[in-house]
């Protein structure tokens, strides 16, 4: 490779270190193919992660709009040319696919394609997935291909570097499954203890209750109170927990509609005003998305519960290439150092954790009497 230009070898440094940037499977192989496309300035790159049943569990294109992609159908099964990335080893470079004796067509809607460049990504002895390009921009010999031995070159040691990127997200995402089974079963237990316990006292309140009515209404009156105040505490145990157990919906809904589903949600469950706001939002990276709904949660989750205020305001908006995460409460504040110093931390110190942890950051902004802002903020993909 040292024939080939400076930018040409800045492009792979580039290509590399988008890959490497990202530790969700679905934007890695986003990223896969992007990088692949932009490197060899074709028209479509394509990417497609093999199942067990003859067809793809992920197939990922870049150059192709969603309207166009909706319009092909369904995902392609392992046949034809893409069928041959799966089980040969080597590369394929062709002039023109639609001539070669292994195409079998492709629907109505596929946008058309001629020369062709594919090869199988690996991962020792294992294929899990393979990289296609179609229509390089430039000048084609007549009859001949526009992709270049060279081309092949750089999309060989791309593949390579793809392998080693897709497998460690696999690896984060197994452990992330590991660590979310561990943090249900914890709350499981937290659930069953606090909310048993509140049950157990709300019981007891109540046959005291019971026993007092007709030689002391007085204080039956009084345990009663306290059943009801019990019996609200039982349900914003419940309430809390179900958000948090909750799968969001984020691979689905994104995180715009996921979290005004939920603050609706919460807008009817609270006596106070829960409102949304949002302007400018496009995909963020998987792990930011969660990030920024975790810290929604915890928030929210504080301000309809400690902060004694009616309106709790949620805005999300387009910051950079990221995006920036508020709640603001009109409720009493507090003092931020105060409560660090007094060893309550109202989820500080997770939600701290949950920014850093994707490269954001987040800021604290409250006072005695004057309402509470948390505001997270992430750089975007």
């Amino acid at each position: 490779m040292s024939h080939r230009p400076r930018s040409g070898l800045a492009a792979v440094s580039t290509a590399l270190l988008a890959m490497s940037r990202h530790l969700e499977v679905r934007d890695v192989l986003k990223t896969i193919v992007a990088s692949a496309r932009e490197l060899l300035d074709a028209e479509y790159a394509a990417l497609g992660v093999p199942d067990d049943h003859g067809g793809f569990a992920q197939f990922v294109v870049d150059g192709v709009s969603d309207e166009q992609w909706k319009a092909i159908g369904p995902l392609p099964r392992q046949h034809g040319i893409l069928a041959a990335m799966l089980h040969e080893e080597k590369a394929e470079r062709l002039a023109d696919v639609r001539k070669d004796p292994r195409f079998e067509g492709w629907p109505s809607a596929h946008p058309d394609m001629s020369d062709f460049l594919g090869l199988p990504v690996r991962d020792g002895d294992e294929t899990i997935a393979a990289l296609f390009l179609a229509n390089k921009r430039c000048p084609k010999p007549d009859g001949g291909c526009g992709f270049t031995e060279e081309d092949e070159e750089l999309l060989s040691i791309l593949a390579q570097h793809a392998a080693i990127a897709l497998t460690n997200a696999r690896l984060y995402e197994r452990s992330r499954e590991l660590t979310i089974a561990e943090e249900r079963s914890r709350l499981a237990h937290e659930l069953h203890d606090a909310v048993s316990q509140k049950l157990f006292s709300l019981r007891l309140t109540a046959q005291a209750a019971a026993a007092l009515v007709d030689r002391d209404p007085s204080r039956a009156k009084g345990e009663l109170q306290q059943v009801a105040a019990l019996a609200a505490e039982a349900a914003d145990e419940l309430r809390a927990a179900v958000v948090e157990l909750r799968p969001a919906a984020l691979d689905e809904d994104g995180l715009v509609h996921t979290l005004r589903t939920q603050i609706q949600v919460m807008d009817r469950a609270h006596s106070a005003r829960v409102t949304f706001d949002t302007c400018g939002i496009r995909a963020l990276p998987a792990a930011q998305e969660e990030a920024l709904l975790r810290v929604a949660q915890e928030a929210l989750h504080n301000a309809l519960r400690h902060s004694g205020g009616d309106r709790v305001e949620v805005t999300l908006a387009r910051r950079g290439q990221g995006a920036v995460l508020g709640i603001t409460d009109n409720g009493t504040g507090f003092e931020p150092r105060a409560v660090r110093r007094a060893g309550r931390h109202l989820g500080l110190v997770s939600m701290r954790d949950r920014a850093g942890g994707v490269g954001g950051r987040l800021r604290v902004i409250s006072a005695p009497g004057q309402g509470t802002t948390i505001e997270m903020e992430v750089p975007g993909g």
